[in-house]
């Protein structure tokens, strides 16, 4: 039997490169959609993974690239606060993972149990899938986020359409290797029915340079930017706990244990941090990458290394970033109508595998008001202005279903009825 820790340099390197074609779509598929350089994304997806290996001593085969939770309070943030500014709460948001290290170092992971249980952390990731589907459907139909319609909508549902359409296909009957790139698959059928169109820019392709340093921003610190987009890393923060354990069951060792689940939320949280310190989306574990790790049963870390390599040197291709960027909205928008989707299924199964019951009062009135708060757009606050305080949207139904949790009474309810009858 093959030793994979073993092998030669240029198998690792291989297993690497196949590693980020299987992060690829997703990775800059967030930038895209958010406005940030994907060639930034590129790069801080590389670093944030080479200082997360270098907190957990390089023991977890784990890739952190571009988190899709965080793409509806960056939109807005942008929109509300400026990019610098919105840079800086995701830099803040990185401290959040740093703080949750710390407290399961002192208090043991009892701590996020008690103050994200399952009947939290669903319907505020329903929430975030949810809440962005009329983007997805405007941009599917050739408009921009806020209706602005940039191509006919006969045009735009050609490629749009069967770029999900693809997309669809090969994640259910994709074999191997491809059924874990769905959106790649995608973004090339529509890529393709765009250039059959016209509908691509191949101006600025050609006048990009091959090397060019990414388009890095410094961030600006504002507290209500930061207050916007803190509470929404709750959520990526219990994915990153999903993700451990799942390339834990994959590779057959306890990660929470060794590293520590401390040590890999330290690691998160840096790399998110400096993420937005370049300019970058915030990062997190990657489910595909953890699927390319059980099919290719390579579990040795050194291969995310050479990942992170490849992803860092793309970073200053310019005309590959000019390319990405030419990618128009419908193709985005078609593959979004799964993406958004399937992120708030993810929040539905959160809650219908720990049996939550919403005969239950409380569970009801906590996944009700979370669920309005976060897609109907409540504000509570002096306004909405850009200079006004106030929360909305994900922030705010974040903070309300943590509050909501941790006043009403039977706190540890789901706990003792549900995971005492089925864990070993």
């Amino acid at each position: 039997m093959r030793d994979e820790f073993n092998d030669p340099l240029w198998r690792q390197v291989l297993s690497g490169a196949q590693m980020l074609f299987v992060a690829f779509g997703a990775l800059v598929l967030m930038p895209l959609i958010t406005g940030l350089d994907p060639n930034v994304a590129l790069f801080t997806a590389g670093l944030g993974t080479l200082l997360f290996q270098v907190v957990t001593g390089r023991q977890v085969p784990v890739f952190l690239a571009s988190s899709f939770a965080f793409i509806t309070p960056i939109i807005l943030a942008k929109g509300q606060f400026g990019l610098a500014e919105t840079m800086g709460g995701v830099m803040a948001a990185g401290f959040v993972y740093t703080f949750l290290g710390l407290a399961v170092k002192i208090k043991g992971t009892g701590f996020i149990d008690r103050l994200l249980p399952p009947v939290v952390i669903g319907p505020v990731i329903i929430s975030i899938g949810l809440a962005m589907a009329p983007i997805a459907a405007n941009m599917a139909m050739g408009k921009a986020g806020d209706g602005t319609v940039l191509l006919p909508y006969s045009t735009a549902m050609m490629i749009s359409m069967p770029a999900l359409l693809t997309t669809l296909v090969v994640a259910v009957f994709g074999k191997g290797i491809f059924r874990l790139v769905p959106i790649i698959a995608g973004v090339l059928v529509g890529f393709g029915l765009s250039f059959a169109f016209g509908v691509v820019d191949v101006a600025k392709i050609a006048a990009a340079p091959w090397l060019e340093l990414p388009k890095f921003t410094a961030p600006a610190f504002n507290w209500q930017a930061i207050l916007f987009i803190v509470p929404v890393a709750l959520a990526p923060a219990i994915e990153h706990i999903g993700g451990v354990i799942a390339v834990g069951s994959v590779t057959g060792r306890d990660y929470l244990k060794t590293p520590g689940l401390h040590r890999t939320l330290l690691g998160d949280g840096i790399a998110t941090t400096t993420a937005g310190l370049f300019g970058g989306p915030p990062n997190t574990t990657y489910a595909e990458v953890t699927g390319a790790v059980m099919l290719t049963k390579n579990y040795n870390p050194k291969i995310m290394t050479w990942a992170a390599v490849f992803a860092i040197a793309l970073a200053f291709i310019g005309k590959f970033g000019a390319l990405l960027q030419s990618i128009p909205v419908p193709v985005m928008g078609g593959i979004l109508c799964l993406l958004f989707g399937s992120i708030a299924a993810v929040g539905m199964n959160t809650m219908i595998r720990h049996k939550i019951d919403l005969g239950e009062a409380r569970n009801l009135v906590i996944v009700s008001v979370t669920l309005v708060f976060g897609i109907g757009g409540v504000l509570v606050g002096s306004g909405d202005g850009p200079d006004d305080w106030g929360l909305k949207g994900i922030a705010l139904c974040a903070v309300v279903a943590i509050a909501l949790n941790l006043l009403l009474p039977g706190n540890d309810g789901w706990k003792n009825k549900v995971m005492d009858d089925h864990l070993p």
